[in-house]
């Protein structure tokens, strides 16, 4: 087979996606048609439609585009059937129905931004860092019935240094999704359409983390944690959605106080569980073992700032804490 011969269409919404789209383009791939979400309502009415990244990016490269309210839609299914493409390719999209995946000869895989079995889910590298991860990766697998358990074509491993926040595992996973969907490709063409694959481990012999959706109440930090924990939290949602507490003043006045960026400390704390504890450039919070250096953050309704700069703008700060 010869790269010539696929005829790929290719399921994305996100940043994240584009990339991947682009290499494919680059690389001289034939990519028949582009499935993304519809257009998002955007301001204060929802009068304005935001169009996702990827069709923004397909349609300057003049790229036909799908945009399905439901997948199983008997309209969309025989639109895609027009295109007759022989393979499907998914990035950070949603869950396919069979109708859609099973459609071309040769199959439909995604790229993931894990290391299946491992993170299966919506946010994969959010909860990776959250966990402590210090590597996790991007793995190719064919699609079958139920959400991210299908066959393994590929895995590549990406590190994740203890600094490491949302946005710069994003960005590496973004860039090595692409390297590993080229290489699945020439995988595909060599095996003439029907490449090596394996089956994920059984789930019963292993302990499996999950990758749920993230919601707003999920970011919110729990401080009878031990201080490592929360510095994951904090980096691991970092600087979106952005992890987040609630800020209660002496009077009781409570404020949302959202946490983007502390430093890990070996200061034991004899204080209450969400103290704060200032000085004139430092700010620290008790957390169950150790203090934990809060360095940006952000009350509602303001801007972004440095710990110095929110300190020296609050009044009476030692008589406030974290709940």
């Amino acid at each position: 087979m010869q790269k010539e011969d696929l005829r790929i269409v290719f399921m994305g919404t996100p940043e994240f996606a584009v990339e991947t789209l682009k290499a494919l383009v680059e690389n001289g791939y034939n990519v028949v048609a582009v499935v993304t979400q519809p257009d998002k309502p955007v301001g204060r009415h929802g009068s304005v439609l935001q169009p996702s990244a990827v069709k923004v990016y397909a349609l300057e490269h003049n790229l036909p585009v799908l945009q399905p309210e439901k997948m199983k839609d008997a309209a969309f299914v025989e639109e895609l059937h027009s295109y007759n493409a022989n393979l499907q390719v998914v990035v950070a999209f949603r869950m396919l129905p069979e109708v859609v995946w099973a459609m071309p000869e040769y199959g439909t895989f995604n790229v993931h931004a894990a290391l299946l079995p491992q993170y299966r889910g919506a946010a994969p590298i959010n909860w990776a860092i959250i966990n402590g991860e210090t590597q996790t990766g991007v793995t190719t697998f064919f699609l079958d019935h139920d959400i991210d358990t299908g066959r393994i074509i590929m895995q590549l491993p990406f590190d994740i240094p203890d600094t490491a926040d949302v946005e710069y595992v994003y960005d590496g996973l973004m860039y090595l999704g692409a390297e590993i969907c080229l290489q699945t490709l020439s995988r595909i063409i060599e095996a003439d359409g029907h490449p090596e694959s394996v089956p994920q481990e059984d789930d019963s012999q292993i302990s499996l983390k999950s990758a749920p959706k993230i919601f707003k109440e999920t970011c919110q930090i729990d401080w009878n944690k031990s201080s490592k924990q929360v510095y994951d939290f904090i980096r691991g949602l970092s600087p979106v959605p952005g992890a987040w507490t609630i800020l209660r003043s002496a009077d009781g006045h409570d404020t949302v106080l959202k946490i983007f960026k502390a430093t890990k400390t070996e200061k034991p704390s004899d204080n209450r569980v969400g103290q704060i504890i200032a000085d004139k450039r430092h700010l620290f919070i008790a957390c169950a073992d150790c203090l934990l250096q809060i360095d940006e953050l952000q009350l509602a309704g303001k801007k972004r700032m440095d710990a110095q700069s929110f300190v020296n703008g609050m009044k009476d700060l030692s008589s406030c804490s974290v709940i």
